[in-house]
């Protein structure tokens, strides 16, 4: 791993907010692309994910969603539930980064990718108990709609539109269909 993005890692953990933000908008930006240096920073994100700092391990679950195409050994398939974990955070805006960033994970791989939309379908249709589902819905509803952006697969599509069908809401319902337009 090159020197600069190290120091952005560090930089991520700074009590300095600015310098944080700037790092966090880095690495991501960096990881947006496949990078060779993902298993270098790889266990330490895991860790993360549980630190006591909301915002380390809601950074931390997004860098692991980007990291996900950098996974020739294909570790997220064991890790992945550590990841989604957090899509359940007590902090709800930490809960909704994770779980906005997650689609990515389904870039890496056609595994990976039948791993979160099997995820995501069933948070889709369990999460009614839960506060701010519908954003939660919403959120699972506009994944879908990236994932098939990216990858252009019918399937992801019809899954998606089956789920909508199931909204007994007509607000709701129509919010949903108004991502696929």
């Amino acid at each position: 791993m090159e020197s600069q993005m190290k120091k952005e890692f560090e930089k991520s953990k700074s009590k300095d907010k600015e310098e944080r933000y700037e790092a966090y908008h880095n690495i991501l930006e960096a990881t947006e692309q496949e990078v060779d240096w993902a298993y270098e920073v790889w266990d330490q994100l895991l860790e993360d994910l549980t630190d006591k700092d909301n915002h380390q391990r809601s950074r931390a679950a997004q860098y692991l969603a980007n990291l996900a195409k950098s996974d020739p050994e294909k570790r997220m398939l064991d890790d992945f539930s550590k990841v989604w974990n957090v899509t359940y955070d007590e902090k709800f805006v930490t809960a909704r980064h994770s779980l906005q960033s997650i689609w990515k994970v389904g870039l890496a791989g056609k595994e990976q990718k039948e791993m979160v939309m099997e995820h995501m379908v069933d948070r889709f249709k369990n999460c009614e108990d839960e506060k701010n589902y519908t954003l939660i819905r919403s959120d699972i509803i506009q994944n879908m709609r990236n994932l098939y952006d990216h990858l252009e697969e019918e399937e992801i599509k019809e899954t998606a539109l089956e789920l909508i069908e199931t909204v007994d809401d007509t607000k709701y319902k129509k919010k949903y269909r108004s991502i696929w337009r």
